[in-house]
């Protein structure tokens, strides 16, 4: 079966980012001119899914109204004729894009908010990008990991190898020499990580995973964690890595949200040469 749709888990609060997040998601924090969840929004659509499922909770509804229509302002643009501008609203959720919104009521994890995409995802195989993480490439991630699923007709992690004083911040693969994944660890200590290989906010599911999340223990504040469901999966089918090609940016973090910010700034196409200019003249 095809990979054609697309969980966004995007129900979280974004503490790390207060006060800007106290009245909006965190997810529509802007790189450059865009909300950070349209370029994951992208690289899924670029990617050849069509069903984008959004994972949400009470205080999201800037994301649904971001990827609805808005006839008062395309009309607007449409009278004064800037087509450009035009353009540029209608291509956030091109026609043959769908978007489903579930709420997630409480905040029970990452497997508890994949888990509320299972009514709609039913039996096939999905994919999970986490909205923290942007990704950049020519070759969008999310479609290097269907290229190995297709090929396997199995579970993909995407990961990055990391730093072995940076392993406690991830969770961590051991893979065999086929890049069969035979275990994973969340966050472990430097001096027991079997490998530096991290996962980095990239999946691609078949719909076996639910009943592996079923199965999880959930944690002391009752959550139900991603990784555990992989590690049960595991016992019952393969699951393979894929280390992908491309630049990730942490927009979860302030640093690394400030870092896409600059980087993509100087890439624009419209302000990159003046910008770079403005950087030079400052001496940064």
């Amino acid at each position: 079966m095809k990979v054609r749709k697309a969980v966004f888990p995007v129900a979280g609060l974004g503490t790390r980012f207060l006060p800007a997040t106290k009245a909006s998601p965190k997810e529509m924090l802007t790189v450059v001119d865009k909300p950070v969840i349209q370029y994951v929004v992208e690289e899924a659509y670029d990617s050849g899914i069509r069903q984008m499922i959004f994972v949400t909770g009470r205080t999201k509804r800037a994301i649904e109204d971001h990827f609805d229509l808005n006839f008062e302002l395309e009309n607007e643009l449409e009278v004064k004729s800037k087509k450009e501008l035009l353009g540029v609203v209608r291509r956030i959720k091109p026609d043959d894009m769908s978007c489903f919104f579930v709420r997630q009521e409480k905040p029970l994890g990452l497997g508890h908010a994949v888990g509320c995409a299972r009514e709609i995802i039913g039996k096939e195989p999905f994919a999970v990008l986490l909205p923290d993480d942007l990704m950049v490439n020519d070759i969008p991630v999310t479609s290097q990991l269907i290229d190995i699923y297709d090929k396997n007709d199995a579970s993909v992690i995407g990961v990055q190898e990391v730093p072995l004083d940076q392993v406690e911040r991830y969770g961590i693969v051991q893979i065999d020499d086929h890049k069969r994944i035979t275990g994973i660890v969340e966050k472990p200590k430097a001096n027991e990580a079997k490998s530096n290989l991290a996962v980095s906010g990239r999946y691609i599911f078949t719909a076996e995973i639910f009943d592996a999340l079923s199965e999880v223990t959930p944690g002391a504040l009752g959550e139900i964690q991603l990784t555990d469901a992989i590690q049960i999966l595991l016992k019952s089918q393969d699951a393979y890595v894929k280390k992908f090609e491309g630049k990730r940016y942490d927009c979860g973090d302030k640093l690394g949200y400030l870092k896409a910010n600059v980087e993509l700034g100087l890439q624009h196409d419209e302000l990159g040469s003046e910008f770079k200019d403005w950087l030079e003249k400052i001496k940064i």
